[in-house]
C-alpha cells in the first residue's frame, strides 16, 4: 500500500480531517485533495492536519476550466496555484474546461459550438498560467476526460491531445494525469503513456461502469466491479518512468452513500488485486 493515494471524492462523505484520520487508520499514505473541501477546513489547517499524520498530497483538484478565456478564470487558477504550493501538492491537476455557454448539469441555450477556438484559449491561458506556477514551484498537471465530457468538461478527450498541449513547456513544469476511466477506450493510449514518460504527473485509477448511470459523471466505479482491464495500463505507466502515488478516484452515488470505512477497506484490498500485483 505504499503507493495508493485515497483521492477525497472517493469518501467524500468525509471531510479533510475524517479522510486524514482515515488514511492514518487504514495504512494509507497519501492523499488528494480537492479545493472546496480545503476551503472547508481551512487552508492552515489542512496544512497541519496533512504534515502531523504524516501523508504526502499526491493532487490538488482542480485547476482549469480555461476555454471562456476570461480574466476570473485565470484569477481563479492562480488562487488555485498558490493553494497546491502552500498544501505541497505533488500536482495541480487543470481539467480544462467544455465549450463555452455549456454548464455541467444544466441546459446550454447559449453554447459556442467552436471547439477549435475554445483548445486555442486553453493554451493562451495555459501559456499565462505556467510562469507564475513555476515561480511558486507548482507542476500542472493537465487531464483529459472520457470524449463525452467534451462539450462540458474538458476540450482534451486524449492523452495525445495533453501532451500535445504540453510539449512547449518543461515536463516539471506541465505534466500529464493518467486516468483509467477517461483514457482505457483509446486505441493510441499506450503508445502515447511511452511518450508521456516523464511528464506522468498523476496516475489516476477506478473503473469505467457498463452500464453507465444516467448521470454519466457518476459511472466510476471500484476496481473490477467494471471492464477496464488495468495490467496494460499499470504496466505501461511503470515502464514510462512513474514511480508516485496512485490515486483512486471514485464518482459513484453508491460508493459515497456506503461507510466510508468499508469503502476504503474495499478499494485497498482491490489496488493489491488488479494495481499492485
Amino acid at each position: 500500500m505504499s503507493r495508493l493515494s485515497l483521492n477525497q471524492w472517493t469518501t467524500r462523505r468525509w471531510s479533510v480531517a475524517e479522510a486524514v484520520e482515515g488514511c492514518v487508520r487504514h495504512g494509507v499514505g497519501a492523499i488528494g485533495l480537492w479545493r472546496q473541501d480545503v476551503a472547508a477546513q481551512g487552508l492552515d489547517e489542512t496544512v497541519k492536519l496533512v504534515a502531523d499524520a504524516g501523508l504526502r498530497v499526491s493532487s490538488l483538484c482542480r485547476g482549469g476550466f480555461l476555454t471562456s478565456g476570461d480574466r476570473e478564470a485565470l484569477d481563479d487558477n492562480r488562487r488555485a496555484i498558490d493553494e497546491a504550493a502552500t498544501l505541497g501538492a505533488a500536482c495541480l491537476v487543470m481539467v480544462v474546461g467544455g465549450l463555452p455557454g455549456v454548464t455541467p448539469g444544466e441546459p446550454s441555450p447559449a453554447v459556442d459550438r467552436d471547439l477549435a477556438g475554445a483548445r486555442e484559449r486553453v493554451a493562451e491561458a495555459l501559456a499565462a498560467l505556467v510562469p507564475y506556477a513555476a515561480e511558486r514551484g507548482v507542476r500542472l498537471a493537465l487531464e483529459p476526460l472520457h470524449p463525452m465530457y467534451c462539450a462540458d468538461r474538458a476540450v482534451l478527450s486524449t492523452l495525445g491531445q495533453a501532451l500535445d498541449l504540453a510539449e512547449p513547456y518543461p515536463a516539471e513544469r506541465v505534466g500529464v494525469v493518467v486516468d483509467t476511466f477517461h483514457v482505457w477506450w483509446d486505441p493510441q493510449v499506450l503508445a502515447q503513456i511511452a511518450r508521456a514518460g516523464e511528464r506522468i504527473a498523476s496516475y489516476q485509477v477506478c473503473d469505467h461502469l457498463h452500464p453507465l448511470p444516467a448521470d454519466v459523471l457518476l459511472g466510476r466505479g471500484v476496481m473490477g466491479d467494471g471492464v477496464i482491464d488495468f495490467a496494460p495500463l499499470t504496466r505501461a505507466v511503470a515502464e514510462a518512468g512513474y514511480t508516485g502515488d496512485i490515486e483512486v478516484e471514485i464518482f459513484n452515488a453508491d460508493v459515497w452513500a456506503a461507510d466510508p470505512d468499508e469503502v476504503l477497506a474495499r478499494v485497498k484490498a482491490r489496488f493489491a488485486e488488479l494495481i499492485e500485483r
